[in-house]
């Protein structure tokens, strides 16, 4: 996804003299990063799932939402109204400068992965932790009735190999057996995959004469894949792999996020944005859709399947246009920490669950016996962590740090790494003497 400071830079450049600012989009990037952190944790906090369901049974909504705000920030930054919507650069310096932004997060997200499940495994505070190894992985089935350790999986070595290899590329969303590694960094082979065809899809959409239309046949489009899953699978593996993350069955909710920019964008240049009483509606979509969403998921598998793959996608449309109109704050402050959390959002993406498995393993250990581990009792402080059950009312210092940490990740080692491999890449690839 565009970053909120280059959004923010473009605005100076002569293609238009006022760019807008999406604040909005920036803060809504941040609250989906933290929805997908509670969509992957707070299961975890047992005695409170009476309540926590209700935020975590949905917490896909995040991801497709973010899908959708990549592609309509992507279509407002480098996409040229004055010049028939073509790039405002070549495919292959945008390619470039993605990867140098992308290919940091994953690699950092994965190098930090292999080393907690190392850490975890050599701490070995219960037996599952000492058996902990990156070669474990959970078959993607959906079906209600499973076997005992059906989707238990031990990757042998070409395996291993082999996946390792595609983590390394990017291209491990195309796996449809299982995830590996650090199971949420699909997302970012995905986001690089659409990144790849915006070049020419991108122009394409927006050069159309019916924006309402085709967004109208995407919504109808995306969803076919679930209904002919639904009618001719067992909820098995690998179809719930390809519904989950195969880049092109996402690829609608990206195209759709471009073809909403080009109606926001003809709306806004006739000045005839929706009212207050549009907006209203728009936001009660949303809202009657996730409360319809918890009751078909009580229908089971199928009604899952529908809710992942389309049925939720007109609201991920309504959010991002509702908080696309949202005003900047009249603070340079608070537009500042906007721009700030909403570039630590993919990393949040990427980093939570390893950040997740470590911050747990030390919780415990600070709630059991910390001076048996300063004494050098190692064992017997492990053991006294292992007999501790974990509080919900810690949470939020995991929060708070993980926040804090993706923000220095974001700022210090992203930045850092892309200042070093950009450069080189632009030189070899675009000609650019600059870089």
């Amino acid at each position: 996804m565009a970053s909120g400071e280059q959004a923010l830079k473009v605005s100076s450049s002569a293609a238009r003299p006022a760019r807008e600012r999406f604040m909005g989009l920036e803060w809504l990037r941040f609250g989906l990063g933290v929805f997908i952190i509670w969509f992957h944790t707070l299961h975890v906090y047992k005695p409170m799932r009476f309540w926590t369901h209700y935020v975590t049974d949905l917490g896909f909504f995040a991801t497709s939402t973010f899908f959708v705000l990549s592609g309509f920030l992507l279509s407002h930054v480098y996409l040229d109204r004055r010049q028939d919507h073509a790039m405002r650069e070549p495919a292959r310096s945008f390619w470039v400068k993605r990867f140098s932004n992308l290919y940091p997060i994953h690699i950092g997200s994965l190098i930090l992965a292999v080393l907690v499940i190392q850490i975890v495994a050599w701490m070995a505070i219960t037996p599952a932790d000492a058996a902990r190894t990156a070669r474990f992985v959970a078959y993607d089935i959906n079906r209600p009735e499973l076997f005992a350790g059906e989707m238990r999986h031990l990757m042998g070595n070409a395996e291993l190999l082999i996946n390792l290899g595609l983590n390394l590329v990017m291209l491990q969303a195309w796996n449809p057996f299982y995830l590996t590694f650090n199971p949420p960094a699909w997302s970012i082979s995905v986001l690089f995959f659409f990144y790849l065809w915006f070049p020419w899809i991108g122009p394409a959409l927006l050069r159309l004469a019916h924006h309402g239309r085709a967004l109208a046949i995407t919504c109808a489009i995306y969803i076919v894949p679930a209904l002919v899953v639904i009618a001719i699978s067992n909820f098995d593996t690998p179809e719930t792999g390809i519904l989950h993350r195969n880049p092109i069955i996402r690829f609608p909710e990206f195209v759709a996020g471009i073809l909403l920019y080009a109606i926001y964008a003809r709306r806004r240049d006739i000045n005839r944005h929706a009212g207050r009483a549009a907006s209203w509606g728009l936001f009660a979509l949303v809202v009657v859709s996730f409360a319809l969403g918890q009751w078909f998921l009580t229908f089971g598998s199928a009604f899952y399947y529908l809710l992942h793959d389309g049925l939720l996608l007109p609201a991920c449309l309504a959010t991002v246009y509702l908080a696309a109109r949202a005003p900047a704050a009249a603070s340079d402050r608070v537009n500042t920490w906007a721009v700030k959390l909403g570039g630590a959002a993919l990393p949040m993406f990427a980093l939570h669950i390893p950040l997740f498995t470590l911050y747990t393993r030390l919780e415990k250990i600070a709630r059991g016996e910390p001076m048996l581990c300063v004494t050098g009792q190692f064992r017997a402080c492990m053991q006294a962590a292992s007999d501790i059950t974990l509080s919900f009312w810690a949470y939020p210092i995991f929060l708070v740090a993980t926040i804090a940490f993706c923000i220095v990740f974001q700022e210090r080692f992203v930045r850092g790494v892309r200042r070093v491999i950009e450069p080189p890449l632009l030189r070899w690839l675009v000609g650019d003497k600059r870089g």
